[in-house]
């Protein structure tokens, strides 16, 4: 589900008629003051960052001029949710509350239908006052029934005379979820106030994934559930992902180490953490969260959560490592998720392996490829990296992620290369050459030394059968390039079977939109 703001929820329901208290999200502490000054009366400032309990962590703070909301949106940009920087503040009105209520509109799936929960109190805590909150079924169409909503209503302790405008409310919600396709829409609370209004003080919303692309202006650019806004490298392997459907690549930014680097990167930085920073590639959900718990029971802190699993070509691989491999400050890279596998794994191992020679990985990398082809996957990555300065390990199903950390943390230890530094990717010196054959293949471009065909000719024929031919005692293509264009996978293996035999006389070229470390040096 991908999430929206307080403020940006607040915009939505007035649209829908829903009364809001006066106010505007800022991202200074000059704009703060100058929505005080707006204002003209006390106001609260509030975090805006994807979290709860907001107020215990102290991002709510009430202030009565404008130069005491000054200094406190100073102090609240300056914090850190987590791993991430608070960017946006909202300065509100502070509300002369009567009553506090609850309402939220979320999917039952068992349903199959929208549901609203009406709680009788609001605030925190709400959850555990369960036998206040009253559960009301929704029309998809037409939402809550008016009767059973009167009859809720009533039994409250509210004034009878704001039952109406109460309806209203509660229907707006209906109405605001419903446009936009939410999967749930939560106001806590929803206050009463002693002049008699109806407002809605805190709201939370999220958005269908699959309904994003229909609601541009909501601007979301990562039809995802993250906890913070995303940063570039997640939505470079967003990007990644859309491009190619098969198989899965999920990317999330954890921590990163501190880096002068970052002193000139986009604001939404995560924290760095006292531990060390491994890179993490998963497989597979349930096998991911057993080796994340097993890396960091050795000491390390996780950089990124990533899997790629469903199948995912050896391109999409590729692009996943290269992407991880952008986070400075690793000490490894520790690759683990399902020990059964029903992927071929060899894809896998294809693509970290081409990912590495590209880098000269210099950090310890152990990858867990248990599954299917196993023997083989761990045989590809293990003799395709033997010439790097980094150990490369492959493990298989048998191998638990608890010894495979304790292995990783031994390395790592007698590692000499240091902390790991982003670089650009080494690319063969035929690449761009007039001299060299090259066709375009769905995002990016193959390359072949033409002095070296004959020692390719028959490894092409093994590995990416059917694509190349011989003519005349040089490359040509034996399909047209539409029918090669989404041979990546094939191409990619062709390329490392031809590194393995000594033979390194084809690239592939891959592009990955975004990345910051473009180019050959």
């Amino acid at each position: 589900m991908a999430r929206l703001h307080e403020y940006q929820a607040k915009a939505l329901l007035r649209e829908h008629g829903f009364e809001t208290p006066a106010g505007r999200a800022v991202g200074t502490p000059a704009e703060a003051e100058a929505a005080a000054r707006d204002i003209a009366g006390p106001v609260v400032v509030k975090i805006q960052a994807w979290t709860t309990g907001r107020k215990a962590m102290g991002g709510v703070v009430f202030c009565d001029t404008p130069e005491q909301t000054r200094d406190a949106a100073e102090n609240l940009l300056a914090m850190r949710v987590g791993a991430f920087p608070v960017e946006m503040v909202l300065v509100e009105q502070q509300l002369d509350i009567a009553l506090e209520l609850f309402v939220s509109l979320a999917i039952d799936d068992a349903a199959r239908a929208p549901v609203l929960l009406l709680g009788l109190s609001g605030g925190s805590g709400v959850e555990e006052r369960a036998k206040q909150v009253h559960r009301l079924a929704c029309d998809v169409e037409i939402g809550p029934d008016d009767a059973e909503l009167s009859r809720v209503l009533a039994g409250s302790p509210i004034d009878a005379s704001l039952n109406g405008e109460l309806s209203r409310s509660v229907r707006a919600v209906f109405e605001t979820a419903k446009a936009f396709e939410a999967r749930s829409l939560e106001i806590n609370p929803l206050v009463t106030t002693k002049d008699g209004r109806v407002l809605a003080a805190d709201c939370r919303m999220t958005i269908d994934d699959y309904a994003v692309f229909r609601h541009p202006e909501l601007g979301i650019d990562i039809a995802r559930e993250l906890d913070h806004p995303p940063t570039h490298l997640e939505r470079v392997a967003y990007d990644a992902e859309q491009a190619d459907h098969r198989g899965t690549f999920y990317f999330a930014q954890l921590n990163v180490a501190s880096d002068p680097k970052e002193a000139q990167a986009p604001a939404r930085a995560p924290q760095a953490r006292d531990h060390p920073l491994v890179g993490f590639h998963g497989a597979g959900g349930g096998g991911s969260m057993m080796s994340m718990d097993a890396i960091t029971h050795e000491g390390f802190t996780i950089a990124n959560f990533t899997d790629t699993s469903g199948n995912p070509s050896a391109a999409k691989v590729y692009r996943a490592a290269r992407i991880i491999l952008e986070q400075p400050g690793l000490v490894g890279y520790f690759g683990s998720g399902s020990g059964v596998a029903s992927q071929e794994q060899f894809w896998s191992a294809y693509g970290l392996a081409k990912a590495f020679w590209e880098l000269e990985l210099n950090i310890p990398a152990l990858i867990r490829l248990g599954g299917n082809a196993e023997d083989r996957a761990v045989e590809i990555l293990e003799s395709s990296c033997k010439e790097l300065p980094a150990t490369v390990e492959g493990y298989r199903k048998d191998d638990t992620p608890k010894q495979i950390a304790a292995r990783f943390a031994e390395l790592v230890a007698q590692s000499k290369g240091g902390a790991w530094t982003p670089r650009t990717p080494t690319l063969p010196g035929f690449v761009g050459s007039d001299a060299a054959f090259s066709f375009p293949i769905t995002g990016g471009r193959v390359w072949i030394d033409t002095q070296q065909w004959d020692g390719i000719a028959p490894i092409a024929a093994e590995f990416a059968p059917g694509l190349l031919e011989d003519k005349g005692g040089a490359p040509a293509l034996a399909v047209g390039e539409e029918d090669v264009a989404g041979k990546d996978s094939e191409l990619i293996a062709c390329e490392v079977e031809c590194r393995r035999a000594g033979v390194p006389g084809l690239f592939v070229q891959l592009d990955i939109p975004g990345l910051n470390a473009e180019g050959a040096r």
